[in-house]
């Protein structure tokens, strides 16, 4: 039974309760990281502190912690639970207040994070990869809901999430507004034509994945080219290979979308071996 950190506190999870009149709750109104521990060791610890704190200042959340108290919280969280592989989800709210969309309303923010133990997705499914499929919701607008937030406010995925599985996929890959390739519900996308690997670039509206990032440098590394840019439909198509990144996923190759079926190419192969020696305890994974 998993220990869940509240606002400095540890509860067994069947105990675990923030207010109903949080606005996180209420609103959606917060922001989340998740992080991967490999060996005690959390990957890439800084950046998903950096976006954190960028998501913050986006949404005008003052924070009552700094970068090393959240470090010393995440590394009691593995302690707590006795775990080296874990996965941690490290969520921010605006905190507890009366019902009302004004920010100030909220006395302080809520912090809370969910520790549970994770080795990997099992070889065999990695091996094979995961079917994917298109789906008609589009990315918000970013003018909306600025894709630079990591907003608990997930219902635009969510809904993409179920429609891809009513068509059988494991994953929805959404279209922007101008109806470019954008991102998964919960993942960011690449693709290989021609030994070229492609991936929308920023201004597509997606999120600056941390993992996504870890990919476009194995790729200068191995000099692989790359391509950002804004793709139609018909790229992602025609595609050699697709992967998805994320931080559970790591690469996680994709073995159909909709109905054409794609084997697990050797640039996808070099990447996700790349990417995983990086988590096997480099200089990239940061003790907590």
């Amino acid at each position: 039974m998993s220990k869940v950190f509240i606002n400095g506190e540890f509860f067994p999870e069947e105990e675990a309760r923030i207010s109903v009149f949080d606005h996180g709750f209420l609103y959606g109104d917060g922001i989340f990281e998740t992080l991967r521990s490999y060996s005690g060791r959390i990957f890439r610890i800084m950046d998903h502190l950096d976006r954190l704190f960028e998501s913050a200042r986006r949404i005008r959340l003052t924070m009552s912690w700094d970068r090393p108290a959240l470090r010393a919280v995440l590394k009691e969280c593995l302690n707590a639970n006795e775990c080296g592989d874990a996965v941690l989800r490290l969520s921010i709210s605006r905190g507890v207040g009366p019902a009302g969309l004004d920010p100030d309303l909220c006395k302080g923010p809520t912090m809370t994070v969910l520790t549970r133990p994770f080795s990997g997705y099992p070889e065999k499914m990695v091996e094979k990869g995961i079917p994917i499929a298109w789906v008609h919701i589009r990315k918000n607008l970013p003018e909306a809901l600025d894709p630079g937030i990591k907003s608990t406010n997930f219902l635009n995925n969510i809904l993409a999430k179920i429609e891809a599985k009513k068509s059988g996929a494991d994953e929805g890959i959404l279209l922007n507004h101008d109806g470019f390739l954008a991102e998964g519900s919960v993942s960011n996308i690449f693709f290989v034509k021609d030994r070229i690997l492609f991936t929308p670039a920023l201004s597509a509206g997606i999120l600056d994945g941390i993992s996504r990032k870890v990919v476009l440098e194995i790729a200068a590394t191995k000099g692989i080219p790359v391509e950002e840019g804004l793709f139609p439909s018909e790229k992602l198509d025609t595609a050699d290979e697709i992967f998805l990144t994320n931080t559970t996923y790591e690469v996680m190759p994709v073995s159909r979308i909709n109905q054409k079926k794609l084997g697990v190419g050797p640039i996808t192969r070099q990447i996700r071996y790349a990417f995983q020696t990086l988590t096997g305890g480099s200089e990239t994974s940061e003790r907590a």
